[in-house]
């Protein structure tokens, strides 16, 4: 189970935490032997930074036999915009094996890291390609025991038998130069400060594995060599053909496994853009269904704007208006309630002009007070007749 709340404690610093999350879970669910932590990491430069870093062992298949390689991942600040820093951890039973792929610090090297995009590159396709690598390429072997002067098992098994003084590493891989141990990842991206390794070399620490090697051990040619004690041209040549045979090999299913974990992340982008393209999709639809409808709503507004400039027209070339004809019914009884309504408030208003000539002198009292007796009759008599109206009408009181 992993413990989301202190990963989301050791991610406050870093600056994209919902992807460098993601990366992390992604990769812990696929591989239960990796466990996170929070720990001090030092470049080159003296620079110290808490890092997360993913640690424990990796399932590796060599001839058919599975291994579990120690391993830690050092996640940048910057992830994914810069690669991580990948080491091999040996144990103390076991001893780094040098290669294109792995220092003598037990750091590690692959194309993988060294074409690292922000947008496509991330933790568990690194895993991946680290397990398919190490394949073909074991990081480790056991120590020899020092109590037998017999070649002890390697940690992984070995390649067959190659003469060092026959064969050599090839200057180019085909893959990029790898940059050395302070030099960045990921071409394009910001400098990034490598690291010190945490890792110390290992005193006495030889490069090449014990192995049986059948140029090294004249005792055991001799015996293979048709019982003759001499190791013939015929038995050299055979030998570096089945040498270089099995090394093209291995490096053709190198560059098989680097291209189907290449087709695996080209796969989940691939998906990727194929929901962003229905998202896209569906905006589409709702934006021309909005554009539709706006289009209908303006049609309307500029035959409404037609209508009421016409009316307009004929209202200017009308110079008198019946006033009475101006206002229409459909029954009598709502013509009689408009006929009760304009006659109280005309009557309201008569008193109110009838109350400011009382103040101003222009009548006296007692005239005030008859009209107004009068005009208050009529105005009670026009709102009973208007509540009787709109009972019958049914509108409210």
């Amino acid at each position: 189970m992993i413990n989301t709340a202190h990963l989301n404690q050791y991610l406050n610093k870093y600056k994209n935490i919902t992807t460098t999350k993601r990366d992390i879970v992604q990769a812990l669910e696929q591989y239960r032997a990796l466990n996170f932590r929070q720990d001090p990491y030092i470049f080159n430069d003296g620079t110290r930074k808490e890092l997360v870093n993913l640690k424990g062992t990796v399932p590796v298949v060599y001839k058919k036999n599975t291994y579990h390689i120690p391993i830690c991942i050092w996640i940048m600040d910057t992830h994914p915009h810069n690669a991580p820093i990948c080491y091999v951890t040996p144990t103390a039973d076991m001893q780094i094996k040098v290669s294109m792929f792995v220092d003598g610090n037990g750091k590690v090297y692959l194309p993988y890291l060294h074409d690292w995009l922000p947008n496509g590159s991330d933790l568990l396709g690194l895993i991946q390609v680290m397990i398919v690598t190490f394949g073909e390429h074991p990081p480790v072997y056991s120590k020899p025991k020092e109590a037998t002067p017999y070649p002890t098992q390697s940690f992984m098994p070995q390649p067959g038998p190659i003469n060092p003084n026959f064969m050599q590493f090839p200057a180019s891989s085909g893959y990029p130069p790898y940059p050395s141990a302070g030099s960045n990842f990921g071409s394009g991206f910001p400098p990034y400060p490598q690291s010190n390794n945490p890792y110390p070399p290992t005193v006495g620490f030889n490069p090449m594995p014990p192995s049986n090697n059948a140029f090294n051990s004249p005792t055991q040619n001799t015996a293979s060599a048709s019982g003759t004690g001499t190791i013939t041209e015929e038995h050299i040549k055979a030998s570096l053909i089945s040498a270089v045979e099995d090394k093209m090999r291995r490096r053709i299913q190198e560059k098989v496994n680097q291209y189907q974990a290449e087709i695996q992340t080209l796969k989940r982008t691939k998906q990727e853009l194929q929901e962003g393209e229905n998202k896209l999709a569906e905006i589409m639809r709702k934006l021309e269904h909005d554009e539709s409808e706006l289009k209908r709503n303006i049609q309307l507004l500029q035959d409404k704007d037609v209508e009421l400039t016409k009316s307009l027209e004929q209202l200017e070339q009308n110079d008198e208006i019946d006033v009475d004809e101006a206002v229409t019914t459909t029954a009598p009884l709502y013509k009689q309630l408009i006929n009760a309504y304009a006659e109280e408030a005309s009557i309201e208003d008569a008193i109110y002009y009838l109350g400011e000539a009382l103040r101003k002198g222009v009548i006296d009292l007692e005239v005030f007070l008859k009209q107004v007796r009068q005009l208050a009759r009529k105005q009670f008599m026009n709102r009973a007749l208007m509540q009787k109206c709109r009972q019958k009408a049914g509108l409210a009181g």
